[in-house]
């Protein structure tokens, strides 16, 4: 059976190589697990309660575009945190922004742009599934450099503009995985007015946004709104599971131009599947919650003084603005990987697993990639054994 061929080149996810690389090797101390972005925080407390009042609702189909409660208790946290007030017709309910961050691309990628294959463009490193979202609707994969000399930020305005004119999509996360980078103001209206001048539209990957150290990053859509942007230049990503320690949930949902909002709506009637009514009605409560939130970033406050402290002195060591993950600096990753974890234990996930090859470099491997998730006294164990590893 012939299959086809476009993801071919799509190296294996980067858990699966992880635990080839791994799993052959005995660990060298007790295992402590840094390398999936699971939060582990308690969720909030009142969760079981709405759930279990609204079993009733597994016995009935959900409504596709999700509940005028849930769409509004969306639009009032949008409204609070980023000053701009979203109809109804402008945001969609997903199961986790991992849906909707491949959805777009088939909802919203042209089958050329100016008569030529369409480009999507991504930081390197990336989260994945915007590589294979875009070869799934044969778009040209871009992925330009997001390093300590561009501020771990891509540099979308200097590339060339021919190649510019080609692009369909773009893909940007703030703040940033795995470097923890947040994208400023400045830089957010840079990027919106070459989506204006290119004709693409910008898909703003914020899922990792209410975990931040000294101020709240700005959002694309408060940019936009300010700077007066075309609202179907900008798509938003947001998500409950790092916000509200709730990666199980599978709930999140996409903010955009209403004729976005359309296309993705249509694509889910056909092959998408909307959130079940018992977890629409825990989401609406849970958007309308700020307390836990307050509570959840404290605790990534401790932990970030923890790393700080550990890896005090370290040259190359960066804290990050915001999200949960550490960016280490290491002379290859992979060896720094399993040598971390044959010698203490510890598990982190090279950063090469993270990024591709491009003009022979990858802008991952001189990196490990730690996710501070785990309680508070495993997470400073976890940390202090890696330092005395690789950096004692």
């Amino acid at each position: 059976m012939a299959f086809p061929e476009r993801f071919s080149n799509l190296p294996d996810y980067a858990f699966p190589r992880l635990r080839k690389l791994l799993d052959v090797h005995a660990p060298g101390g007790e295992p402590i697990a840094m390398t999936i972005g699971e939060p582990r925080h308690p969720m909030p407390g009142f969760v079981g309660e709405v759930l279990a009042a609204n079993l009733q609702g597994f016995a009935q189909y959900p409504p596709n575009d999700g509940t005028p409660e849930l769409l509004a208790a969306i639009s009032d946290w949008i409204a609070r945190r980023y000053g701009v007030r979203l109809g109804p017709d402008r945001i969609m309910p997903l199961n986790g922004t991992r849906e909707g961050l491949f959805d777009a691309c088939m909802a919203l990628c042209p089958e050329t742009k100016r008569g030529k294959r369409p480009v999507v463009l991504m930081p390197n490193p990336f989260y994945q599934v915007y590589a294979a979202a875009a070869l799934s609707v044969g778009a040209e994969p871009v992925y330009v450099p997001a390093t300590a000399a561009t501020g771990f930020l891509p540099d979308y305005a200097g590339l060339a503009p021919d190649l510019l004119d080609r692009v369909a999509l773009a893909y940007l996360c703030s703040p940033a995985n795995p470097q923890g980078a947040v994208a400023p103001r400045d830089y957010l209206a840079e990027v919106l007015a070459l989506a204006e001048r290119h004709g693409f539209t910008l898909l703003a990957d914020e899922c990792y946004s209410e975990i931040w150290r000294d101020a709240p990053p700005p959002g694309a859509l408060q940019v936009a709104a300010e700077t007066g942007a075309d609202p179907e230049q900008v798509a938003v990503f947001h998500s409950l599971s790092k916000r509200s320690n709730l990666p199980g949930l599978r709930s999140g949902f996409v903010a955009g131009g209403p004729q976005a909002i359309t296309r993705l709506r249509q694509l889910r009637n056909y092959g998408g599947a909307p959130l079940p009514l018992p977890i629409q009605r825990v989401s609406e409560r849970v958007w309308a919650d700020e307390a836990h939130v307050e509570e959840n970033r404290a605790l990534y406050h401790e932990k970030f003084r923890i790393a700080d402290q550990v890896f005090s002195g370290l040259q190359g060591y960066q804290s990050p603005e915001g999200g949960f993950f550490l960016w280490l600096p290491v002379e290859d990753g992979e060896a720094a990987a399993l040598r971390l974890w044959r010698e203490t234990g510890v598990r982190v996930l090279p950063g090469a697993y993270l990024a591709r090859e491009v003009a022979g470099e990858n802008p991952g491997k001189g990196y490990i990639r730690v996710a501070m998730v785990t309680p508070k006294e495993e997470m400073q164990r976890g940390l202090i054994r890696l330092r005395d590893c690789l950096y004692g």
